[in-house]
């Protein structure tokens, strides 16, 4: 399509979503969202087309003002801190998906070089997680409680070392994204590998089920969460080595804003798996099979719910947004 075609078919649009900026007038969510949507299309596809364009430049201004003015410059309301999980959260979930895709590619990568590594050589978990901790699993497999490491220290002080500790590696592979994506995917890479021996270790000793079953009762959230904070980190790193037709700094400030978004959305979902890790996985054995199977598969179901099919349809119906001078 000729550039000045492209113009007259969606000047309008632009004029009218302008118009709307401008006298901070109260419109209706879903149709300020339809304009959004196209106003963003409508820029991917002059900066793909039209990338030397004054188009691009004035439909990026646009779109600029169109992001300071929903979530910088509107007034706070009592309904903030709801609005931020209901909304805000899977809105830069729903923009990072394929930063998610690339993470959890990363992790399973590293899992299966985990297990590949440990049945190559049996030693390689001691490498990995340290003689200590094997020694004493070696120990509880003889004495038949394979798991027994989950009620080696008391529930108060496993739930608040754990929940900090998971915390702590989230916020490292988000850093570390502001040096590029690769620091972000190494962390990730790394956890991935010891998941891997780890897993591997219980499979030769035919604990494969157990092991499984036991360990995602927290560690369904717990790795979910360490992938999507791998995600993060991506969209950090990207955001500065490939800005688009944003400036640098530009798309920085929003990459981070976006990433720092989806850091904070996942504390919840560590201090849940530091509660399950710490109170309900030492009692694996009278949990039974269809006790954990049920836990992981509920706590599966929410993630993928929250981080991935309810951002989609959030994105698709348009922002609950309402920009106002009141």
């Amino acid at each position: 399509m000729k550039e000045i075609v492209f113009i007259k078919k969606n000047e309008k649009y632009w004029k009218e979503f302008e118009s709307i900026l401008n006298e901070k007038s109260t419109v209706d969510a879903d149709y300020l969202a339809k304009l959004y949507v196209q106003l963003t299309d409508d820029l991917s596809y002059a900066s793909t087309f039209y990338p030397n364009s004054p188009l691009v430049s004035y439909l990026n201004g646009v779109s600029l003002k169109a992001h300071q003015m929903i979530y910088k410059n509107k007034k706070e309301k009592r309904s903030r801190f709801l609005d931020f999980w209901k909304y805000e959260v899977p809105l830069a979930m729903a923009k990072s998906h394929r930063a998610l895709l690339y993470s959890f590619l990363i992790f399973m990568v590293a899992v299966v070089i985990g297990l590949f590594s440990q049945a190559k050589n049996i030693d390689f978990v001691r490498a990995i997680i340290g003689d200590g901790y094997v020694n004493m699993t070696e120990e509880n497999i003889s004495s038949g409680d394979p798991l027994g490491v989950y009620r080696s220290s008391s529930q108060s002080s496993m739930f608040i070392g754990i929940s900090t500790n998971n915390v702590r590696v989230s916020f490292m592979v988000y850093v570390f994204g502001i040096l590029g994506t690769i620091p972000a995917a190494f962390i990730l890479f790394q956890n991935g590998i010891m998941v891997g021996a780890f897993l591997g270790f219980f499979i030769e000793r035919g604990l494969t089920g157990i092991a499984l079953g036991t360990v995602f009762i927290h560690g369904a959230l717990e790795l979910s969460a360490i992938v999507i904070a791998g995600a993060a980190g991506i969209v950090l790193g990207n955001s500065f080595l490939f800005p688009g037709t944003y400036g640098r700094m530009v798309s920085l400030i929003e990459g981070a804003r976006r990433s720092l978004k989806i850091i904070i959305g996942l504390v919840p979902v560590f201090i849940v798996a530091a509660i399950l890790e710490s109170y309900v996985t030492r009692h694996y054995q009278l949990l039974g099979n269809w006790g954990r199977i049920a836990i992981v598969t509920l706590s599966f179901a929410f993630i993928i719910w929250y981080f991935i099919y309810y951002p989609i349809k959030l994105k698709k119906y348009g922002l609950p947004v309402r920009i106002s001078n009141t």
